[in-house]
This record gives structure tokens, sequence and C-alpha cells, in this order.
């Protein structure tokens, strides 16, 4: 039997790949590395190679983008990065170079390339910088928002603190309210995490996790913010909720559904959101696409990140805009690269979730930083800004 509840085209996936039912789900492995090829749905999967030419950058139908094409995409003030990107910049000593170092001469540079907007991945930086090391705090946070101010640049989230204890520690909830008020004076419209709200594949402890979240949301709404959780590609993988039970008692085949959307199911939308990594759920979409029914048949169900989005478009007010070139002998499917340089069609991800005046997308690339060419982070955040500015519909 066969499942197309996230991809409707999914007989045209296989019609374009040339293989029929069987030999897909005898060959998932060959199946999903000619998949990374499309990976965004639009009316149906396009797994035509990139050109000889080999850009991905301005006038290219097949993902970028390019000037004078229709309207922007990204407005000037949704354009975005994650610090995390150039974390080799504020963490050097102003001391010991001439290239910026520090938060505040960070944030001058990006808003000489045209951000408007940041966010944070933890307050610290070099201990010579304006300020010292640690800004994680009341005063920290003042400093932070004066330099932003300065700059033209607002704050809109912070991978930081999320309780580990669950009921809720006295200590842990006192460090959670303090990151919210840090959050208020930032200015920031939301506070979140770099993690899964469980590393479980297992229904009950995603009831756990969405009860918890519930918990913390309520307490951030109280003090104006929206909490959110950012995700990685395991959080799209199959929830195992049936079938036989292992010798632990526990289900070990799945409905169909992907453990962020029972998430979503069990999580108050007025509390709790999300911000979609677009990078991994591409990898996701590259590594889930077939799973075992309670019945203990094989069902194949290709993930459809946008797809996800437009069902719940006000639940990800955040992006992280990730870019990859295809690599089909990773597990992953994917290399990380330079945002505008690879192969995924941010342009039709992008028209297809719409809403342009409320999504904000942030550039990142994990592997920005270098060893040996202390310039490379920032030249590639600029590179990004570049290509995400470029970014126009098709008429």
């Amino acid at each position: 039997m066969t499942d197309f509840q996230d991809n409707p085209a999914g007989d045209a996936l296989r019609e374009r790949l040339g293989i029929n039912r069987r030999r897909f789900l005898s060959t998932c492995t060959a199946v999903a590395a000619g998949a990374i090829a499309a990976p965004v749905f639009g009316a149906a999967p396009s797994f035509a190679q990139p050109s000889s030419g080999g850009g991905h950058g301005h006038g290219h139908d097949h993902g970028h983008g390019g000037h004078g094409r229709g309207s922007e995409l990204v407005p000037a003030d949704k354009r975005g990065i994650i610090l995390y990107t150039v974390r080799d910049a504020t963490g050097r000593d102003p001391l010991a170079t001439d290239l910026p170092s520090g938060f505040r001469e960070v944030f001058k540079e990006l808003s000489r390339y045209g951000y408007k907007q940041v966010e944070f991945a933890g307050y610290g930086q070099h201990a010579n910088a304006p300020g010292g090391a640690d800004l994680e705090s009341v005063a920290g946070a003042k400093l932070l928002r004066s330099w932003l101010d300065e700059y033209g640049l607002r704050a809109q989230g912070n991978h930081g603190f999320i309780p580990s204890s669950w009921p809720l520690s006295q200590a842990d909830l006192d460090t959670f309210k303090k990151h919210l008020e840090i959050a208020n004076i930032l200015g920031m419209d939301h506070m979140g995490t770099g993690g899964d709200p469980t590393n479980s594949s297992y229904k009950a402890d995603w009831d756990v996790a969405a009860d918890k979240w519930n918990a913390l949301g309520a307490i951030a709404r109280k003090a104006g913010i929206k909490l959110y959780t950012h995700n990685h590609d395991a959080a799209y993988g199959f929830l195992l909720d049936g079938g036989p039970l292992d010798d632990q008692g526990r289900p070990t085949r799945s409905s169909g559904i992907r453990k962020l959307e029972y998430f979503l199911k069990g999580t108050d939308p007025r509390t709790v959101w999300l911000e979609m990594d677009i990078f991994w759920a591409h990898v996701a979409q590259y590594k889930f696409h077939t799973y075992t029914a309670h019945d203990g048949s094989q069902r194949e169900k290709v993930f459809d990140p946008a797809g996800l989005v437009v069902r719940h478009n006000k639940r990800y007010p955040l992006f992280h805009a990730k870019d990859g070139t295809r690599n089909e002998t990773s597990g992953e499917g994917y290399d990380m690269g330079v945002f505008g340089e690879g192969v995924i069609d941010y342009r039709t991800f992008f028209s297809r979730v719409g809403d342009k005046n409320y999504h904000n997308p942030m550039v990142e690339q994990d592997n920005a930083p270098s060893s040996t060419d202390l310039g490379q982070s920032l030249r590639y955040a600029r590179t990004g800004y570049d290509n995400l500015a470029a970014l126009r519909k098709k008429r």
C-alpha cells in the first residue's frame, strides 16, 4: 500500500525516476539519492540535473532567482542571519586582528551588507571585546540592544535556554524567566532553542514533550514572547505509535505521522511556534520517505517541507535559510554550502509558503568559519545576503 499524504505527486516522482513501485521500495537508498535533486515540491517533483553552467546564482529559473524577474520574495526588513554563522568573528580577540570581532563590530559589518535582523546563538564573545565575554545578563542585554539600535538591526530570536527539568525545577524556571527578560530587552518577538523537544521516536515521549512545551509556551506568552523549537532532520522521521511491542513494551511501527507533525497537533498554536531549518528539512525528505505501517507493510510518504509550512503557516515565524549541494554518497544527501550557491529551490519554497511579511528567514551556514581563512564566514554572510535579496517571484 502507498500513502501520499505528504506528496500527492508521488506517482509522478517514480515516473520521473523511471522506476516502478516495487523497485522504489526495494532500493530506498538509491531512490532517495535521486530525490535530492528535487528538494522542494511544486506541482510535481523535478529531477533535472543542474545546467552545465553550474550556477545557482542570479537569473536561473531552477532556484535562486534574479533581479528584475518580479517582486522580491524576502522583503528588505525580513533579511536576517543567525550569528552562529559568524561565531568565529564574535569570538575572536579584537587585540589580535584587524578583522571585525565581537558583537559590536560584527553588527556594524552585517548592517553594512544590508541585513536588518539577527538571531542570537547565545550571548558570549571574546573577553577583550567591548562589554566583556559574557553578556547573558540584564546589563549585557542593554548593551547589546544599544549596538543593535546603533546599526539599525533587530533581534528576532535566540537559540538559548530551555529547561531540562520536567516538572520544572525552581532553578530552571528562574533561569528561563531571566532569558525571557533578556529577550524583551533585546526587542525579540521570539525565543527558542536549537534542539528537538525530545530525541525519542515514541509517541508517549512526544506527549510528555508537548505538555512541557505547552507549559513553557504559556509562561513565555505572559512575558510577550513566542517560544519556538528549531529542528534538524530527525524530528521529521516517523513516529513509532503502534504495531507489535518490543521487549520493553514500546511500539515498533508507525501510522505514518511524522514526529514533528504530531508535536504540532499536540501543542497550543497560541503558545508554541517552530523554526524550520530548510536545509535539514530537505535532508529529512531524502532520508525519511518509507515507513513500516502497523500491519507490517512498507509504505512510502515523501516529505514536502513547504507543504508542512503551508498547512501550519502561522506556526512558522522563523526559517533558517541554509543551502546545500548534492552528495549522493552521503547519508544525508547534501553537503552544506553558501546560501544561494546550492541546489535547494528557495524561489519555489518561498513562493509556495507566501506570507512574506510574516516569515523571517535567517541565513545560516554551519561550516562558514575557517581556521585558515579568517575572513571567510563574513564573506559568506555577505554572499548569503546578496542571494537572499536577489530572490524574485517567477513571472
